[in-house]
């Protein structure tokens, strides 16, 4: 059984801290760190001696990996209380000290840090109390689940059409269809709804090569323009283009052009 560190309600070194400040009536955003410490060592002094003397009331017959065990959980439990003690000592210390200024010119606390967290802590806490409470209330809760005949269940009320159309006519009607064709439109994104569907366009390239040779084979001279003019797609016209290079770079084809934007005359050098 783990020795239960805490004096009277302390849960933490928060926890007592906060019940030092509220007991001795002094503003959150203005602890007097002097005295606050001098209490708070007293504190950790009374716990050092309980602890110890709970220690020295177990069974010493125990097993050895219990006792480790125990004492592990110990240290761990007083060395949260002794940081915080380190904390404040060293927050004494700064406080002695000229203070620093910040980059805005403004004097630093060395409180600042510790009292952020004392007010996180504190609403924490009445937060947890909060919901123990209703946690207690809702446990003192009782309630019927609901049971019903089965034909009581499976009634349907009637539908009185003659009810459900009183007063409508044709115009009505109208209007109503009008605004839910109203509705529907304005689902519709004005700018995604223009978006076409993007396919991905597969040619053969040993194919569009073929069909590039023979026309160099039946015609010895022809024209670039019209060779793309009969392409069927913008892809197409990419590979012909391509393709027009690299028979030029194996020195299949020859091209020229009398003046400039005039149109390319292709040459074929196959036999």
């Amino acid at each position: 059984m783990a020795i239960s560190v805490k004096l009277e309600a302390f849960e933490g070194p928060l926890d007592l801290l906060l019940h030092l400040i509220e007991k001795n009536k002094v503003d959150i955003y203005d602890i007097p760190i002097v005295e606050i410490t001098e209490q708070y060592m007293e504190y950790v002094r009374q716990m050092t001696a309980e602890s110890a003397a709970a220690e020295q009331a177990e069974d010493l017959s125990k097993e050895p990996d219990a006792r480790e065990a125990l004492n592990t959980r110990t240290c761990d439990v007083m060395s949260e209380f002794l940081v915080m003690a380190a904390t404040l000592l060293d927050i004494k210390c700064r406080m002695l000290l000229p203070a620093q200024v910040n980059e805005e010119g403004e004097e630093e606390d060395p409180r600042a840090e510790l009292v952020q967290k004392l007010l996180e802590y504190k609403m924490y806490k009445y937060m947890s109390a909060e919901l123990r409470d209703r946690q207690v209330d809702a446990a003192k809760t009782l309630y019927r689940e609901q049971k019903l005949p089965e034909e009581v269940a499976a009634y349907k009320p009637p539908i009185n059409y003659d009810e459900l159309v009183e007063g409508m006519n044709l115009n009505k009607l109208h209007e109503i269809f009008r605004q839910v064709i109203r509705r529907q439109e304005d689902k519709i994104d004005p700018i995604r709804s223009q978006y076409g569907k993007i396919e991905k366009e597969e040619i053969d390239m040993e194919a569009k090569m073929l069909y590039v040779e023979a026309v160099c084979m039946t015609n010895h001279s022809f024209s670039f323009r019209k060779l793309l003019e009969k392409q069927e797609s913008k892809a197409e016209i990419i590979v012909t283009f391509l393709i027009i290079l690299e028979l030029m770079k194996l020195g299949k084809i020859s091209i020229r052009q009398e003046e400039l934007f005039d149109d390319i005359m292709i040459e074929s050098n196959v036999a």
